[in-house]
């Protein structure tokens, strides 16, 4: 496995300090293996380390309560500071308590989770600043380069536009194992967890709703437009269920939304988002016979790699027409369009007219999957194929 020196230089400086080490995504993206390569770091200078993951049976069968971990660390640990490292500690009733306890003996602690209630008000208004939080995403296309070198494979551009970028799935040598560890992974994460989790009754309305949704990445969305197409596939359905279905996904950091920034008023309008998929491979294996939902998938992935390289992103309302993001980072801000290509000169007049009238303070930028440079004066062009393998914009 590739080391994802991207997070751990993130990480590191925060090796032998109190705070607690949140390190959050959602399920497989590689937080464990980040947790290892951390853990095999640190064991070059001490063998004062304590590694539990609560997802193993032989842990979560002695391991209960808050009380048992803080008594486990007391007979395990050595003298000095000890570094603790908690794989899916989520699962242990009281976690918060423990965390909380064994931070101040003398203790660095490391922890896991694929659940944002890691962060939830209550855990982060006990801690008061306690901590520092890190989110692990699937392979970006870089990781995924460097990662399929390693193990002597290729991958297209346009397979990571369809598939995406769980880590595990380029072990598999066909697409029809890849398909069904996509499958496997769908069913665990996005159906067994939440409905488990969240004790949901109406389990054939739920699989409607994230159906729709998973296959509405890169769109405006409101609870009643999702309250709308349901209701018109014969189910009842409240929009207070929507609204809390739509927070399990979040939670379990299946998808992410993001907020208009409005030219009038420079700040975010709460009522109005937009869904990204985690992985584009939740919207692809639900579509049949191989009508793949590229143009959207192309989006969520530029979304994607604009998270990965530290930017703050909203929608962008430029007196109606929508510009896809406004991103920010330090003191640079950016206007990005992003389409599959502006060949056709109504795609062209299209993506390009969404930039009318707005000033040149900010570096105006279209992303497509054209070979050919459709630069102008005041907007950068960049092909997709380049914009991949960037650090940063600019």
């Amino acid at each position: 496995m590739i080391n994802r020196e991207h997070y751990i230089a993130q990480i590191r400086d925060f090796y032998d300090c109190d705070l607690i080490k949140i390190i959050t995504g959602i399920r497989r993206s590689g937080k464990s293996v980040i947790l290892g390569q951390i853990k095999d770091e640190i064991s070059r200078k001490t063998d004062n380390i304590i590694e539990l993951n609560f997802e193993d049976a032989r842990v979560s069968a002695n391991i209960k309560t808050a009380e048992d971990l803080i008594k486990y660390v007391d007979e395990h640990k050595k003298q000095g500071l000890c570094y603790l490292f908690f794989d899916e500690i989520q699962t242990l009733d009281g976690w918060q308590n423990a965390c909380r306890t064994l931070r101040l003996d003398n203790n660095s602690l490391f922890i896991t989770g694929s659940n944002s209630k890691l962060l939830s008000k209550e855990f982060t208004k006990e801690l008061s600043g306690r901590y520092v939080a890190f989110q692990i995403r699937p392979f970006v296309f870089k990781e995924i380069l460097e990662y399929t070198k390693e193990l002597g494979k290729d991958c297209s551009i346009t397979d990571y536009l369809i598939w995406g970028g769980f880590p595990k799935r380029f072990e598999f040598s066909t697409l029809d194992a890849q398909l069904k560890y996509l499958n496997d992974l769908d069913t665990t994460i996005v159906i067994n967890d939440l409905i488990n989790r969240y004790k949901i009754r109406k389990e054939s309305l739920f699989k409607s709703i994230v159906d729709y949704i998973l296959r509405s990445n890169a769109r405006i969305y409101s609870a009643k437009s999702i309250k709308d197409y349901i209701s018109h596939e014969n189910a009842n359905c409240s929009l207070n269920t929507i609204i809390k279905y739509l927070g399990y996904l979040e939670e379990a950091y299946i998808i992410e939304s993001i907020k208009q920034y409005s030219t009038k008023t420079k700040k975010e309008l709460a009522y109005y988002k937009k869904i990204y998929n985690s992985d584009v491979a939740f919207n692809s294996i639900r579509c049949l016979d191989n009508k793949f939902d590229i143009t959207h998938n192309l989006e969520n992935i530029v979304y994607n790699e604009l998270k990965y390289m530290g930017y703050e992103l909203f929608v962008f309302d430029n007196k109606g027409k929508e510009i896809d993001f406004f991103a920010q980072k330090g003191n640079k801000s950016y206007y990005i369009q992003v389409a599959y290509s502006v060949v056709e000169p109504k795609a062209y007049k299209r993506e390009f007219d969404a930039f009318k009238n707005i000033d040149n303070l900010c570096q105006k930028i279209i992303i497509t999957n054209d070979d050919i440079d459709y630069s102008t004066s005041t907007v950068k062009h960049i092909k997709l194929k380049d914009f991949l393998v960037m650090k940063e914009l600019g």
